[in-house]
């Protein structure tokens, strides 16, 4: 299921062009040395990759927990369920809950990080700029960590997460070379992809709990993504 991870992050590249556009053209590049640039973009990058390489550690040890109490199937298809919900329910609908209220503090201080890594120059406020923004609360992250949960275990749930990220950086690098190569209709458009995409993903992860007997896919085995064994350690699926 690992596949998923970059497939949703190249989805969801299309959603961040709206959301994290804006914030990689801010970016204090260099605009007379293209291989520095270049470096830049990378490290705002990598800061990015750290920050979502972090939430799937702790997302997969939450779900080593579930895994170990012989609760793969059913995570499975939760993560599946809640993927579904995320990008079907609209964000207005979970703003009048206010979700985010107990940890808004934290996000604030994000925010204001990532501010004050904007207003200056050098590789390492370009890092932090990245690390900060792969913190800030975004919806299709948080499918992406349900998969890092799914995946029931530490070095998957961070592979994972890091492959999500990954798929995000081919488009939000055109963002920070091309400013505004995108009009707001265009944007729109591609927009549109991503329910479904993330649908598709969603239902993936359920059958994949279902145990169908489909292989690769659904495989009839109650240990979905890792085994545990005595000779061999983990083996994936």
């Amino acid at each position: 299921m690992l596949y998923s991870a970059l497939l949703l992050g190249l989805v969801s590249s299309l959603h961040c062009i709206g959301m994290c556009g804006p914030i990689a053209m801010m970016l204090p590049l260099s605009r007379n040395n293209p291989a520095q640039k270049a470096i830049q973009v990378l490290l705002y990058h990598s800061g990015r990759l750290t920050a979502y390489g972090i939430l799937g550690a702790v997302f997969g040890m939450l779900g080593k927990g579930f895994y170990l109490a012989g609760m793969q199937q059913q995570l499975s298809i939760l993560a599946g369920i809640i993927m579904i919900i995320i990008v079907m329910v609209p964000e207005r609908v979970f703003a009048k809950y206010n979700f985010s209220k107990p940890v808004y503090r934290l996000i604030s201080k994000v925010k204001a990080g990532l501010g004050s890594r904007l207003r200056k120059k050098g590789n390492a406020a370009l890092y932090t700029a990245g690390l900060f923004n792969g913190f800030l609360p975004c919806g299709l992250v948080y499918a992406a960590l349900f998969g890092a949960i799914a995946m029931q275990n530490v070095q998957l749930g961070v592979l994972y997460m890091v492959l999500y990220g990954t798929g995000t950086i081919p488009l939000m690098s055109i963002v920070v070379y091309a400013t505004g190569f995108l009009g707001n209709s265009s944007r729109r458009m591609f927009t549109r992809v991503v329910p479904y995409v993330t649908v598709f993903i969603g239902m993936l992860f359920i059958m994949r709990g279902l145990g169908l007997g489909i292989p690769f896919i659904s495989p009839a085995n109650a240990s979905l993504f890792v085994q545990s064994s005595p000779d061999c350690g983990l083996i994936n699926h």
